[in-house]
């Protein structure tokens, strides 16, 4: 389980919404959970309380299945307008070094 709360106050919020002149703010809590239930799948459920914006607790819940090919956070890349070229050559060099490795001696 993760607690997380004192939020800054500012136009951005992962789980807030618009709220007099900005979104959630110092008064947000947040309550995750991460159960693994089965040997392929991770149910994650948060838990959001904000007294200022919300009449109550709201929970959203998102099953997640194992996945054997590579997947990247997006989230720790937004407004990094670069990420896309950098994704594109890391790509490219892995496509280069398997048709290497196809060709024979």
């Amino acid at each position: 389980m993760v607690e997380t709360d004192n939020f800054k106050f500012n136009d951005q919020s992962r789980f807030g919404v618009g709220y007099l002149t900005g979104m959630t703010d110092q008064n947000l809590h947040v309550v995750e959970r991460f159960t693994r239930t089965d040997a392929n799948t991770i149910t994650y459920r948060a838990t959001v309380d904000d007294p200022t914006v919300y009449t109550k607790p709201w929970t959203v819940e998102i099953s997640m299945t194992k996945r054997t090919d590579p997947i990247y956070e997006y989230a720790c890349h937004e407004g990094n307008y670069g990420m896309f070229g950098i994704l594109s050559g890391a790509r490219a060099e892995e496509k280069n070094a398997a048709g290497a490795a196809a060709k024979p001696n």
